[in-house]
């Protein structure tokens, strides 16, 4: 049976993610398809509108066979470790495919960069000498690269492409990757039609005549309305008396005495975020910062998947787990256990801090995986 996956955040899940998994069934019909989902919060440090077991079960109706979870410290991390935990578990499930959807759309391009880049001493040299004059690291990497190859990569969907086919090169992995055709805009904050970008969709929650069309009705009832301002009088407090602050994740450089004194000033998250954005910290960055902050994650992180967390799975899915799980040397969890409690430490806090905001209970941390039987 081919194993093709995919990686997302389904933050929410609309219409032009039906697009995409329609094109991936029409490409391989009867293959078992495997989603690595980003949980409650993303990549870009964002609060996910439909917490990950909604967006598990939206999966497994829509088609995917077996949903795994990628951890939070991975998931919120930046596009390299991102693309590498979530490659990774792929790997581990032995996968053939890998769908994505990207700007560019040229599997061939991303794959010539990444041989002339991986081990490349000119290129990593060029990426410090960016770091040097104050540059943020995404964007030193995106001038290396276009100093060394004379190919700017800078689109969001682009850069993720490249991280994926760079990890599946790393890793020599067997993985073959597959480009859809990005049909819209990601940062695009209008509502463009029936196929729109998350970002659009998210920046008119308030309005839900302006965004109806633009997803499934099943995923439209299950949005939360909240943003990661929503978290704001909590992580003005813990800036505040929080005198540890160089010992959170991504804190570093003396930033936390940026944020000290800026949090004196603003009244919100974005405004707090735009004081202290520079140069060498961008926008993205400096929330994911802040929600580590919230989380209290330590510096001291091991990035890696020590362990597949599935979410959801339907007879395909638990008949592929049967064949790789005397295969590989990591726990494969489908229901909580107490021994489990020191694994999923991260996941546990980040689920506390959303049920803070969110209609959500942190106790379906500790659920079983969603089983769905299949069709006969």
């Amino acid at each position: 049976m081919v194993k093709v996956g995919v990686i997302a955040e389904y933050n929410p899940f609309h219409n032009g993610h039906l697009y995409h998994l329609k094109k991936t069934k029409e490409m391989f019909p009867d293959s078992t398809l495997i989603l690595v989902l980003i949980g409650n919060f993303t990549q870009r440090g964002d609060v996910s509108v439909i917490d990950k077991w909604n967006k598990t079960k939206l999966a497994l109706k829509y088609g995917f066979n077996l949903v795994i979870e990628l951890p939070f410290i991975l998931a919120t991390s930046s596009a390299s470790i991102y693309a590498r935990g979530a490659i990774d578990i792929l790997n581990y499930l032995d996968c053939d495919y890998l769908v994505f959807g990207s700007e560019t759309n040229n599997v061939e391009l991303f794959k010539c960069l990444a041989l002339k880049t991986l081990n490349n001493d000119e290129y990593e040299n060029k990426i410090k000498k960016y770091l040097d004059k104050g540059y943020n690291y995404p964007k030193a990497c995106s001038l290396a690269l276009k100093k060394e190859t004379n190919t700017m990569i800078d689109k969001p969907n682009d850069v993720l492409a490249f991280e994926y086919i760079k990890s599946i090169v790393k890793t020599k992995s067997k993985i073959k990757p597959i480009s859809i055709k990005r049909t819209n805009n990601y940062h695009e904050e209008n509502i463009l039609g029936k196929i729109t970008s998350a970002t659009s969709i998210r920046k008119n929650l308030s309005d839900i005549e302006k965004i109806k069309d633009s997803l499934p009705e099943d995923s439209l009832v299950l949005i939360d309305n909240v943003s990661f301002n929503n978290f704001f009088k909590y992580l003005k407090y813990e800036i505040i008396t929080n005198d540890n602050l160089n010992e959170v994740l991504d804190v570093d450089e003396g930033i936390e005495n940026k944020l000290k004194k800026e949090i004196l000033n603003v009244n919100s998250v974005e405004e707090l975020i735009m004081r202290v954005k520079s140069k060498r910290y961008s926008y993205n960055r400096i929330k994911r910062m802040l929600l580590h902050i919230l989380c209290k994650t330590s510096k001291n992180q091991e990035f890696k998947i020590t362990y597949l967390r599935i979410l959801g799975l339907d007879d395909k899915g638990k008949q592929l787990l049967k064949e790789i799980k005397n295969k590989i040397n990591v726990p494969v969890i489908t229901k909580f256990k107490k021994e489990h409690e020191k694994l999923f430490k991260e996941d546990i806090k980040a689920s506390k801090l959303y049920s803070l905001i969110c209609n959500y209970d942190f106790n379906n941390e500790f659920k079983a995986s969603i089983k769905k039987e299949s069709k006969n």
